[in-house]
């Protein structure tokens, strides 16, 4: 398994506090996670950040870059369209 998958979050249906969850427990072992998300999981995706900045409030964790952008895909119906994504850079503060 690469470094980036291990330290990339990528958003999707599943609750929120399993996303939460699994941030938290990789901010453990790395010093910074990337919480990726991309159309309508954009907004789950800033829940998240800001969700384990509450949770980690002792630990001292901080957001880091916050990269915006769109892509382009092909829908069913073969048109091509373009979808948000972002990516939330999530970083333990140096003690």
């Amino acid at each position: 398994m690469s470094n980036e998958a291990r330290d990339t979050i990528f958003i999707g249906k599943k609750p929120l506090m399993t996303y939460v969850t699994a941030t938290a427990i990789q901010l453990v072992n790395l010093p910074k996670v990337n919480i990726k998300a991309r159309g309508l999981s954009i907004g789950h995706a800033v829940d998240v950040a800001q969700l384990v900045l509450r949770k980690t409030e002792i630990a001292g964790c901080s957001i880091g870059e916050i990269r915006i952008g769109s892509e382009s895909l092909k829908s069913q119906d073969g048109r091509t369209r373009n979808v948000s994504t972002i990516e939330i850079e999530v970083k333990r503060n140096s003690q």
